[in-house]
Formats: structure tokens, sequence, C-alpha cells
């Protein structure tokens, strides 16, 4: 799937990923290939990233994600 994190300053990450871990406001949650659609709110955490067996983390301070055909956009502070 395709991932993208976006801050109001930058990009901090934008490339295709098979994983993403995030935490939500309810608690953690992943993101998978074929994922249902879904917009959720996030919390202040770190954000995994899994993709060809390497992981990557970012921490973030809470935002919005929405998963729709494939694609991730995480809008983060």
């Amino acid at each position: 799937m395709n991932l993208e994190i976006i801050t109001p300053d930058t990009t901090i990450y934008e490339g295709d990923a098979e994983l993403v871990q995030l935490p939500g406001i309810d608690g953690s949650f992943e993101i998978l290939n074929n994922h249902a659609p879904l917009i959720s709110a996030l919390k202040q955490g770190k954000v995994k990233i899994r993709n060809k067996g390497k992981e990557e983390f970012f921490d973030i301070n809470g935002g919005v994600i929405e998963v729709l055909e494939n694609k991730v956009l995480i809008l983060a502070e």
C-alpha cells in the first residue's frame, strides 16, 4: 500500500508499506494491505512502518488517518 505522512511543515514519509501501526485515541491499531476504508483520530505516540522486513518509527503528537483503496494518508502534528 502507499503511505504518506504529512506534518504542517513537511512530508516525513512517502512510499510503500506492508504494515502501519498507529496510536489511536482508543488504543493502538494496525493497517495492512486491502484494509477497509477508515478515518480515525490519532494521539501522541509512535508510528511504526514495516516494509520489506525493515521497520521505521516516527513520533507524532496526534493527528488524523485516512485509509482508502490501499492509500494511507496521515496528517500528523
